[in-house]
């Protein structure tokens, strides 16, 4: 284990486990329990990974935990909530409204009628119930991955969303992650989405902020269970202000005949923002579709890490993530498609690509193809590059400024990921972000 002597957030969270946390989760079911402490000695071992790891060879966590940070702060809503829950709304999107406050779920702030074919309860009220002992921690390995560890063993807040067989949601669920604090703080919300045989559903995550001075830094972990048959729409929306950092691990689970479709926006301007995105096609005739686009700027590091597991016989899956890096941005992509030995008939794609708009910005892309089966057809690639002078020249010779000329090739190069969206409403509010998010008078790289 690499010394964690200089990180003293390692030993406040091991006290704060063997104290009051440990009291308060005497009341919690003995495989919760048992789980927990599981997770816990692995992360006992492990500690946090330092760029020794492979997997966290360009992202250097260790600075960003060097922070006091606070493991519990009662969340007040008012203010704050109010302004997240403005940041985060989407124009004219008709959806049912979820609104979280540092994990903890803000009734006053959601919507307080939802179809009967969905239920939403806070962790805290459903670790009793058969659905999350069934369904909790089955996929996650808390031993490779030292955040898993760490949020399974102390997770507090977070939801499980539940939807019934057969039942098709009609609107959208728009979640609203807020986070807040007057002091720095250190928050590991949980969550469990379940979609039984032949349900449907779209979520809309929206992660926001408000302008406080305060260091605040997201563990979060989102387990999903796909049943037979069963269609999940899964979007998340990342454009929290300066001050946040957000380990976002998401473990999916698909059944046959399944889908599974995630959309991942990362915008300016939180600080750190790495995402573990992990899909297991468990069995025969599952389909899942990833698709990401991440927008840097200042010094801001974003990181996505994609993890394609291909299990059973006669799937594909389709990976597209696009970047597009400002000033001294830093971006990471590692994406790994793995076919296993009964994965024969497996369809895959790969594929990164990545902009320059900055001398300055970096680029860390790193896809992979891991093939343990002989009939397939699995592809993957990579390219990095910068705006065309030639493109540029021909829109600036038709009338069109340059700010305005730079802001239409960015979104025009993004246009392969956002094409893909399914609610119109959002896919316009995301191509605005775009827009406004490209800087007048950037120093671009010169051919």
């Amino acid at each position: 284990m690499a010394n964690q002597v200089s990180i003293p957030l390692y030993q406040k969270l091991l006290d704060g486990f063997d104290g009051k946390f440990a009291i308060e989760q005497k009341a919690e079911p003995d495989a919760l329990r048992q789980a927990r402490q599981k997770a816990l000695e692995n992360f006992r071992k492990s500690g946090f990974p330092t760029t020794r790891v492979e997997d966290w060879k360009y992202t250097n966590v260790i600075p960003f935990l060097k922070e006091d940070y606070a493991l519990q702060d009662k969340a007040k809503a008012g203010a704050a909530l109010a302004h997240a829950v403005e940041a985060a709304t989407i124009e004219d999107l008709d959806s049912y409204r979820i609104v979280l406050l540092n994990g903890q779920l803000q009734e006053t702030a959601t919507d307080e009628k939802l179809p009967d074919s969905i239920s939403i309860r806070p962790m805290a009220e459903a670790k009793q119930e058969a659905t999350f002992l069934n369904y909790f921690g089955k996929g996650t390995d808390v031993e490779k991955h030292h955040f898993a560890a760490l949020n399974t063993a102390m997770f507090t807040d977070g939801l499980l969303i539940e939807v019934k067989a057969n039942a098709s949601i009609d609107k959208p669920l728009h979640i609203i992650h807020a986070f807040s604090s007057e002091n720095n703080l250190f928050v590991q919300p949980r969550h469990l989405i379940v979609l039984h045989r032949s349900a449907a559903l779209s979520i809309v995550e929206s992660v926001v902020t408000d302008s406080s001075a305060a260091k605040i830094f997201v563990n979060s972990l989102t387990e999903v269970v796909v049943e037979e048959n069963a269609n999940l729409n899964h979007y998340t929306l990342q454009t929290a202000k300066k001050g946040l950092r957000q380990l976002q691990h998401t473990e999916v689970n698909q059944k046959r005949d399944s889908v599974y479709s995630n959309y991942t926006f990362s915008l300016p301007e939180a600080e750190l923002l790495r995402n573990n995105l992990h899909v297991n096609l468990d069995d025969e005739h599952t389909e899942s579709h990833l698709y990401g686009l991440y927008l840097g700027a200042d010094q801001q590091l974003l990181d996505n890490h994609t993890f394609m597991n291909h299990q059973k016989a006669h799937c594909e899956s389709n990976e597209v993530y696009k970047g597009v890096l400002l000033d001294k941005a830093v971006g990471v992509f590692n994406g790994k498609v793995f076919v296993q030995v009964d994965a024969q008939k497996t369809n895959a794609f790969q594929q990164n690509n990545n902009l320059l708009l900055s001398p300055t910005a970096t680029i860390n892309s790193k896809p992979q193809l891991e093939i343990f089966a002989d009939d397939v057809k699995c592809s993957h690639g990579s390219t990095i590059g910068q705006l065309s002078q030639e493109a540029m020249f021909y829109l600036q010779s038709r009338g069109i400024g340059e700010d305005s000329a730079r802001a239409m090739l960015v979104s025009a190069f993004a246009f392969d990921v956002t094409e893909k969206i399914k609610i119109p409403e959002l896919e316009a509010h995301i191509n605005n972000l775009i827009t406004h998010h490209i800087p007048a008078n950037q120093e671009l790289i010169k051919a």
